[in-house]
């Protein structure tokens, strides 16, 4: 029955599962299938009293909330308090996929939002895709929420097929994500064709040892007969979920065939998938070849405009970027099979490394599918460490992926680490005698390995830059001003792979961020540096208005970003505002309509997600932040921290000091005009910040009004508790 060779003790615990495992609470349920995208369901685990609970979704919760980022949010505010930590029993984890999560006949509808109080401290949201967020609602449930803390390790298995959540003991499974989601895939299957059927999160060993574990959502890929592994990578979720000693969740459907979201016009929702999937074949390979690089096609892009971070973010480009460019990736992703996370995405962006001999740690020699990398991770595992060799940026992709750990903050704290090495700051000593230089590779891999273990520097490395400046601060190794500086994160959390440096707008678009600087909010770089859409304080004001608003809809929805504007349709210049893809907006709001019965226009789009843009912001301001001086940034996002940063573009920094700030270069020594240019780009950075909030309904303290919150119809009791006192 099984395709691949299984040891004798393998079986024997597939067996275990399917059989004999220890249950520790049954709940039996009546499955309600969706209706028009909404099943109005919640499923309730407490995983500290094996509480399971079926919840009925209020009318004004589905009519503010919509889904998704929305639900989770909901839910996690009525669950905690302004107090609440990451760690305690009553912080929730909340996954909720979204009304139009699920359907298979239009790309990129996958997706799921995880919210949780992160370890950051800050109210944390993620998007992942695989395929357990519409296995969830084929189960019957709009979102579910996880609260409590096991005191022994345990799996949450939602059967929709039968009707039935187990809790059930996971003490002997494996820790790790690529052998433990295998393995519960196989368990919890009826037979080989049943593989494709099952949907498990887990978080790795790493999860358990550090503050930056993240949540892989796994898929079965019928063609390479592998279990394969998505990333809800921001902001710490997976420590939550260990710390809760949740090993697993593992959702079970009888398959997806035909109109499972029960939408209103499947007609329509067909139209639009086929345009879209002939835009995609007849477009993709001389736009952005995301069937054969996804999204690593943007490696050599980013170095040739000065954006791809090197060394700690220091520089935005690299003689040796040619060692990661795109076409490199291209020849290392297996080609022509289906790479779509979710069924029926023509998109195919999730390129994976089929059969890479591992030289490491504690799967040395093992041949592993390694997921992408996508081009976070080309960056995040690779230029911003200074290291430019594609084996290390695949091999430490796995682990990352297998032990729990998010790339992107994983690559950012290391460079953090390898410039505070290189400034004095740490030393051999310091790290346990590992050199941290830029471009150390095998230094960086053994402090990855440690952090799984919960060993050496590791431990360190594990707490993230805003962790390891406080302990470094507190040891006396170096002045917290400067690695304030150089420190990238905002929020607690770490920035992802853009230079922002050149692009005010885009400075805003990660500072200003609610979860702190994530790309997936607003990526405003070409429109602002590179074609120059976006010249004044006003215009950057709309575009930071707008974007972040129009990308929290995917969330709100269960849909992926990419298919909206990574291909183009031909005539998109011509439109009026090409940066918003006209043709595909109207595509969503088709198929939402289609999906929902409900129609809206593109203002009540961005007003819907408004309303759970701000009520996030509420919630940080609730627990203490929310206000102007959390959306302030490190100076290395703005500009240029140390002389041999400003003598990299010296010639552009002297052009703009004469040109932007009318002050001559001549005869002023490099600290002179370091000073100058700092000042000039943090009191820009200040307007910005007026600007935005202006325009976002906002006062100058950043707080969303209370004339505000009534117009977006959001004058919740909790709301207006919370923001008044600011009023009066």
């Amino acid at each position: 029955m099984w395709k691949f060779k299984i040891s004798k003790s393998r079986k024997m615990n597939i067996e275990e599962i399917r059989n004999n495992r220890k249950v520790l609470k049954s709940f039996d349920y009546q499955i309600t299938p969706l209706d028009k995208g909404y099943t109005d369901k919640v499923l309730y685990v407490n995983v500290g009293n094996n509480e399971i609970i079926e919840k009925d979704v209020p009318a004004e919760v589905k009519e503010k909330f919509i889904g998704g980022k929305g639900y989770g949010l909901k839910y996690l505010w009525d669950a905690t308090n302004a107090d609440t930590k990451w760690n305690d029993p009553e912080n929730e984890i909340v996954i909720s996929p979204g009304p139009i999560a699920g359907i298979t006949q239009y790309s990129g509808t996958g997706k799921s939002l995880v919210v949780t109080i992160s370890p950051t401290d800050f109210v944390m949201d993620s998007n992942v895709g695989g395929y357990f967020g519409p296995f969830l609602n084929f189960s019957g449930f709009d979102a579910l929420e996880l609260q409590g803390k096991s005191d022994t390790e345990v799996v949450v298995f939602i059967n929709g097929v039968d009707g039935t959540i187990e809790i059930y003991d996971g003490t002997d499974l494996p820790a790790d994500s690529h052998k433990l989601a295998e393995l519960l895939t196989f368990a919890h299957a009826d037979n080989d064709k049943d593989k494709k059927n099952i949907s498990v999160v887990s978080a790795g060993s790493a999860a358990d040892n550090s503050l930056i574990g993240m949540l892989n959502f796994s898929f079965y890929d019928v063609k390479r007969k592998e279990v394969r592994l998505k990333q809800a990578g921001r902001g710490g979720i997976g420590s939550v979920f260990r710390n809760k000693k949740i090993r697993a969740l593992v959702a079970k459907v009888p398959g997806v065939k035909g109109n499972l979201n029960n939408v209103v016009d499947m007609a329509a929702i067909m139209e639009r998938g086929k345009r879209f999937n002939k835009e995609m074949k007849e477009l993709d390979d001389s736009q952005n070849k995301m069937k054969k690089q996804g999204t690593a096609h943007l490696t050599n892009i980013m170095n040739d405009y000065n954006l791809l971070p090197v060394n700690n973010f220091k520089f935005g480009n690299h003689p040796d970027h040619v060692k990661i460019h795109s076409d490199v990736w291209e020849s290392y992703f297996t080609q022509g099979v289906n790479d779509g996370c979710w069924i029926g995405c023509a998109m195919q962006c999730a390129k994976g490394v089929d059969n890479y001999k591992l030289r490491t740690g504690p799967y040395k020699d093992d041949l592993v599918l390694v997921e992408g990398p996508e081009y976070e991770t080309t960056s995040s595992l690779g230029s911003v460490m200074g290291v430019f060799n594609p084996d290390f940026t695949i091999e430490s992709n796995f682990y990352c992926d297998t032990y729990g750990i998010c790339t992107i903050t994983w690559g950012t704290l290391m460079a953090f680490a390898m410039e505070c090495y290189e400034a004095g700051i740490l030393n051999e000593e310091r790290t346990g005698g590992i050199k941290l230089n830029f471009g150390n590779a095998d230094g960086a891999m053994e402090i990855l390995h440690q952090v799984a273990k919960g060993e050496g520097f590791g431990k360190i490395a594990g707490q993230g830059v805003s962790g390891m400046k406080k302990y470094f601060a507190e040891q006396g190794w170096g002045d917290i001003n400067f690695m304030n500086d150089i420190g990238m994160v905002n929020k607690n959390l770490e920035y992802s792979q853009y230079v922002s440096k050149e692009s005010l707008a885009q400075q805003g678009g990660y500072a200003m961020t609610n979860k702190g600087p994530q790309h997936d909010e607003a990526w405003l770089i070409f429109m602002d540096m590179v074609n120059n859409q976006i010249p004044t304080f006003a215009d950057k004001a709309e575009a930071l208005h707008y974007f972040p608003m129009f990308r929290t809809w995917f969330g709100l929805m269960g849909l992926c970003k990419l298919p909206w504007n990574d291909v183009e349709p031909t005539n998109n210049h011509e439109t009026d505002e090409p940066a918003k893809v006209p043709e595909h907006v109207d595509n969503y709001l088709a198929v939402f309509k289609a999906v929902t019965g409900i129609e809206i226009d593109s203002k009540e789009m961005i007003r819907q997600s408004e309303r759970v843009y701000n009520y996030q912001r509420i919630f940080n301001l609730r627990r203490g932040y929310g206000v102007r001086k959390f959306d302030a940034q490190p100076y290395r996002a703005a500009g240029p921290v140390t002389p041999e940063e400003y003598k990299s573009e010296q010639k552009t920094y002297d052009s703009q000091m004469q040109e932007l700030i009318g002050v001559s270069p001549e005869g002023k020594s490099l600290e002179e005009k370091m000073a100058i240019t700092r000042e000039y780009r943090e009191g820009q950075y200040e307007k910005l910040l007026d600007a935005v909030y202006d325009r976002r309904g906002w006062n100058k303290n950043g707080i969303p009004t209370p004339e505000h919150m009534k117009q977006l119809g959001m004058d919740l009791p909790e709301i207006m508790e919370t923001i008044m006192p600011y009023f009066s």
